[in-house]
């Protein structure tokens, strides 16, 4: 192993041991977002040779039931997705996965950038799941590492305009940095008053496709009110389970409501943007730690006096010649 990053997911499971119905009840290894060199192969495996640099895409899906026949393998009933419970991690020195799974990273691809296709592969997925393409206007809610990628597979993938909102201010900052054309704060006492400003910005006009990539109820209610009719709304973040939404307004205007889990097929259009130089990851990239100073990586994710974006751990830092 090379790169592993850190994940909200991975905080979740350092700090209180579950997400969701995920819950642990053993000691399991965390890390998902990862890139390597191949070290060893079976027999069998034909995609990959001894020293490929690869990506790791972290979900081992059954290949046989209806989803994965369907192509929407994200969904499979038996999939082994790492630091999953009981699905131990890769954030180790060495980690066995499917040739499936590997993707082989190009000579100018930094295995950062490899273990950072994890999450940008999350925001094509959402991408796709909207419909964004050339032209489109996009709303994107939330500018924490899932919003900024996916803000940036949206300009990636043709979008005219993307408008991102978040309550912090530094973070607008950072989607600016990233591509964003306007940046909006959002008001913590109405989801109106901001829903208001981002009609301002487009002189009444209202956004095709709205990303939400926090999850939470102000930004649900934000999205739905924003998102013009016949458009739609995807659901990327996973911040509470259960909030109030305006569901009749939705009905009426017509508003598609979708969700996102994962990504399915997504790996290789994430590394077509990143080798092409359609896509910059590297502005997310804030911290660097040896495997050796681990808790430390993850005392400066959960501490937001450090404002990190991708907090990425080395694993063989010595192997690991390209960095971004």
């Amino acid at each position: 192993m090379q790169c592993v990053g850190i994940c909200g997911s991975d905080v979740h499971y350092y700090e209180r041991g579950r997400i969701g119905d995920f819950v642990l009840r053993a000691p399991m290894v965390i890390g998902h977002e990862a890139s390597g060199i191949v070290a060893k192969i079976g027999s069998k495996v034909t995609n990959l040779k001894i020293g490929d640099r690869v990506a790791i895409e972290p979900g081992v899906s059954c290949r046989k039931c209806s989803w994965c026949k369907g192509g929407r393998y994200n969904l499979c009933p038996a999939m082994q997705f790492c630091a999953t419970p009981p699905v131990d991690g890769n954030l180790a020195t060495y980690y066995t996965h499917s040739p499936d799974f590997c993707h082989k990273l190009p000579d100018d691809v930094s295995m950062e950038e490899g273990a950072m296709l994890e999450p940008l592969s999350v925001g094509v997925h959402a991408c796709r799941r909207g419909r964004v393409e050339f032209g489109s206007l996009v709303l994107v809610l939330g500018a924490g590492p899932i919003g900024l990628v996916t803000l940036m597979a949206a300009k990636a993938m043709g979008a005219k305009r993307v408008i991102v909102c978040d309550p912090q201010e530094h973070r607008l900052k950072i989607a600016l940095d990233c591509g964003a054309d306007e940046a909006v704060c959002i008001s913590s006492n109405s989801a109106e008053k901001t829903v208001d400003a981002i009609k301002t910005l487009l002189h009444g006009s209202l956004p095709d496709v709205t990303l939400d990539c926090a999850g939470f109820q102000t930004t649900a209610q934000i999205g739905i009110q924003a998102t013009r009719p016949g458009g739609v709304y995807v659901l990327v973040g996973m911040g509470q389970d259960s909030v109030d939404v305006p569901l009749v307004l939705a009905a009426i205007k017509e508003v598609d409501i979708r969700g996102v889990f994962r990504y399915a097929n997504d790996y290789p259009l994430a590394l077509e943007m990143v080798a092409s130089k359609r896509v910059d990851l590297s502005p997310l990239l804030t911290h660097k730690f040896d495997i050796e100073e681990t808790q430390l990586a993850f005392q400066t994710a959960m501490n937001p006096d450090e404002r990190s974006i991708k907090v990425m751990i080395y694993c063989n830092r010595q192997n690991n010649e390209q960095t971004v």
